[in-house]
């Protein structure tokens, strides 16, 4: 069926006949994208006219208006209808009629209306004091009654719109970075907002508004292209939920994906991450160039009347060859030539982040459009200036995405394609992959004083998780990776190494100090011998520190730091020679054996709270230093149960487990049993810690087994149910066999949530293991812990044991 015949059905049949009409057309297979929703406007158009034709609306003095969304003709399935019944002020009964004889159609069939009635005069005057309406009159579109009333209104906004552009265009720019503030950044979100975020499609409106100003322009390559994008995903949105939403669930993403013909949901992010990219830079483009004529024209006047007139030259300042600053913004020098000089793109990005100044539009396109690539390998300049721009610091991210925006950084590293605006579906991470990139390098940039080869740290800080591009394991397909980029870029065949060696085991250090027991040697002896030089290891420690604090809040912490610091200087001194002995049983301290003794000659738990002590590790500048918790001293005599039911209740008072360890203590000479000792490290999840008293009253009770633990975390769970959300992956729970050769080490990976610790350990006491220490660490939302597990009679499980326990545990968090 054409156009035209359901324009026609909807014509011959009324009300009844738009809505068969309406849901014929939004149900075609063949016709989506921008020829849908104009058939959709056209559609409605046809059936408000006859509307208006239906109530003997008058020829002259009252006119029918469509505005915003639907006023540029942009329907989308479940799109408000944005109306205005314009009048003359001539008869307010009958304009009052005839308004309803339109609304309550609409409103019968479900329509959503955004409907006023006004004239001229109050169409200017709200518009004058309310932007958003003033936003929506600029796309005022005549559908029926007077033409020349609404002609008279559109001239009339425009002119005001242009008359009065110093002033509302910086209301216009305050409007959008508020809601940039409250929605978030689109190209980022798991679930973006495609209206609202920054780079969605308000802010695509905003950058119209700008144009017709006459004040400034967006930059117009690809802009009509990722609105277009933007729109086609929120109408399979409207489609695949039959709501008017513009927020793209994560339940929603694959329904989503599938409509628009997209392999899967990442492919749907990256695409709309890609149009919100180019939105945002178009913005970021337009606002410096209002601000840059708003300041031209406030000053220009007063240099006229002291020079007495003529336009004064913009001044030049050089800031490398064939780079120049000219009015806030680093543009080519008139002797520069990108068409012999094939490292000017590079030294111009440097210039500009080491200045903190934006390139500017027209320079980055003529370096697009003219430069030479760089022979392979880089010259030594060209390697210079890369590092420069990594070194400096937060500038660094707009120069780079103005160079992305023109295609110069996959011209220049052509593995950057792969992991260009790459979701990353952990609620870890709050960048996509090559936005975490570049964040990782402005952390590094601090850290470049404590090393002793700030270039490879950089560039290392660039490539880590380039790997994340290719299927399987991305630190091994990131070591072959950037070992190419390295000797592309003019690195040796030493310096390839170095940083094909950090970008494989990039995360080595973090996991090792939160996984591992860092007194057993086989830990130190794996990280030494995986890093294989001080100097090495030197770069990884900033390097780790930079990634985990590029990552997110939740991937460091002073805790983490001290972890991380304190198996860098064992590795550091195995590194440097100082032989490493297996551990000997640590003698208690007279604290640990006070409590032995009270706890067996109690036949009870006895407990101490302390506050750690233990300097963290040094904070990036301008982040506070958190606390690493209290530290939980517990001794009770040698009895089944003890994990699970202090886990247990160490949930019950909301307490996170950041280290749990545990041993047998012998007692005293002269005195016949053993008490276990749990020296733990915990914190509140919020307000402060409980009493020691409670606690060690719990803990009776819980040993006795008068307080039932898991009922208890389960009525709290069915007092306060979590939200429902994605279904997070299965549990997976492995056998670390090479990881020590004292204990069996066997580690989780599950969704983290209050009481997981008390489930894994009475799974291991119903397995008949005995827990030497244990490590927990949360990620986000996502628990990782190890177990240090032995036999009754702390030897090492046999193989097929070892699996058996970790099926047994794998299975329990099923349940």
């Amino acid at each position: 069926m054409t156009g035209t015949d359901v324009t026609k059905e909807a014509e011959d049949s009324g009300p009844s006949g738009y809505a068969a009409a309406r849901l014929r057309l939004l149900t075609e297979g063949a016709r989506s994208g921008p020829p849908r929703r104009s058939a959709l406007a056209e559609l409605t158009d046809d059936w408000l006219s006859g509307l208006v034709a239906a109530a003997g609306g008058p020829a002259r003095g009252v006119s029918l208006v469509a505005v915003g969304g639907y006023g540029r003709g942009e329907l989308s399935p479940r799109s408000d209808l944005d109306l205005l019944l314009l009048h003359d002020g001539g008869d307010d009964k009958a304009v009052a009629a005839l308004a309803d004889r339109l609304w309550y159609p609409v409103w019968d069939l479900g329509l959503a209306l955004d409907h006023s009635v006004r004239t001229p005069a109050e169409a200017r005057k709200t518009a004058g004091e309310d932007l958003k309406v003033q936003l929506g009159l600029l796309d005022a579109r005549h559908l029926a009654g007077d033409a020349g009333l609404t002609a008279g209104l559109r001239t009339a906004v425009l002119a005001d719109w242009r008359n009065q552009a110093p002033r509302r265009l910086p209301e216009l720019r305050e409007l959008c970075a508020e809601r940039a503030e409250r929605q978030g950044e689109l190209q980022y979100l798991l679930e973006p907002d495609l209206k609202e975020a920054r780079g969605g499609l308000r802010d695509a409106t905003a950058l119209r508004a700008v144009a017709a100003s006459w004040l400034a322009d967006a930059p117009r390559e690809g802009l009509a292209d990722a609105r277009r994008r933007l729109l086609d995903v929120r109408d399979a949105l409207h489609l695949a939920t039959g709501r008017a939403t513009d927020r793209l669930a994560l339940q929603e993403q694959d329904q989503v994906a599938a409509e628009l013909g997209l392999l899967d949901a990442d492919a749907l992010l990256r695409q709309v991450y890609e149009a919100a990219r180019v939105i945002s830079y178009a913005g970021d483009v337009t606002w410096r160039e209002v601000g840059r004529v708003l300041r031209a024209r406030s000053v220009r006047p007063r240099l006229r009347a002291m020079l007495g007139g003529g336009k004064p030259a913009p001044e030049r300042s050089p800031l490398a060859e064939g780079v120049v600053e000219q009015d806030g913004e680093v543009v080519l020098a008139r002797t520069a030539r990108p068409e012999r000089d094939p490292v000017l793109p590079l030294r111009a990005a440097a210039a500009a982040a080491q200045a903190g100044l934006p390139l500017s539009l027209h320079a980055v396109r003529r370096l697009a459009a003219t430069a030479r690539p760089l022979p392979t390998p880089w010259p030594a300049e060209a390697r210079e200036q890369l590092v420069t721009l990594l070194g400096s610091g937060r500038p660094t991210v707009q120069v780079w995405e103005a160079l992305e925006a023109e295609g110069l950084i996959t011209k220049l590293l052509p593995d950057w394609e792969r992991v260009r605006c790459r979701p990353q579906r952990n609620a870890v991470h709050v960048w996509t992959v090559d936005r975490h990139l570049i964040e990782t390098a402005v952390r590094a940039a601090g850290f470049t004083r404590r090393v002793h080869r700030p270039d490879l740290l950089l560039v290392a800080a660039l490539l880590h998780d380039i790997g994340k591009g290719w299927p399987g394991d991305h630190s091994v397909a990131g070591e072959t990776i950037a070992r190419d980029v390295a000797a592309r870029i003019g690195f040796d065949r030493a310096d390839a190494a170095v940083l094909a060696t950090l970008v494989r085991h990039h995360l080595l250090l973090v996991e090792s100090a939160t996984r591992r027991d860092l007194d057993d040697p086989a830990t130190v002896r794996a990280v030494a011998e995986a890093v294989g030089t001080e100097h090495t290891l030197e770069l990884l420690h900033a390097l780790t520190e930079a990634d985990a604090l590029a990552t997110g809040p939740a991937a460091w912490s002073s805790w983490r730091g001290s972890l991380v610091a304190d198996l860098v200087k064992r590795a550091s001194a195995v590194l440097a020679g100082d032989p490493l002995e297996e551990p000997e049983a640590a003698a208690p301290t007279a604290e640990q054996e006070r409590l032995a003794v009270e706890a067996f000659r109690t036949g009870g738990p006895v407990l101490a709270l302390r506050a750690q002590t233990e300097p963290p590790a040094a904070p990036a500048p301008g982040d506070d230093p958190e606390p690493l918790g209290v530290e939980l001293l517990i001794a009770v005599p040698d009895q089944a149960g003890v994990l699970p039911a202090v886990a247990g209740v160490l949930a019950m008072h909301r307490l996170t487990v950041r280290t749990a360890e545990l041993r047998s203590l012998p007692l005293p000479d002269g005195v016949e049993g053993s008490v276990l000792l749990l020296d733990w490290r915990v914190a509140a999840e919020y307000g402060s810690l409980p009493q020691a008293v409670r606690l060690r009253a719990d803990l009776v009770r819980a040993l006795d087994g008068s307080l039932d633990i898991a009922g208890r975390l389960a009525e709290r769970d069915a007092a306060y149910p979590r939200r429902r959300g994605v279904e997070p992956p299965p549990p997976r729970v492995t056998v670390a066999s090479a990881a020590s050769r004292l204990a069996t080490v066997i580690e989780v990976r599950a969704q983290d949530a209050p009481g997981l610790l008390f489930r894994l350990g009475r799974a291991l006491e119903a397995a008949g293991v005995r827990v030497r220490s244990a490590h927990a660490s949360t990620l986000g939302s996502n628990a990782v812990d190890a177990f240090y597990v032995t036999g009754p009679e702390g030897a090492r499980l046999p193989g097929e044991e070892a699996g058996d326990v970790a099926r047994a545990l794998e299975e329990a968090l099923r349940a």
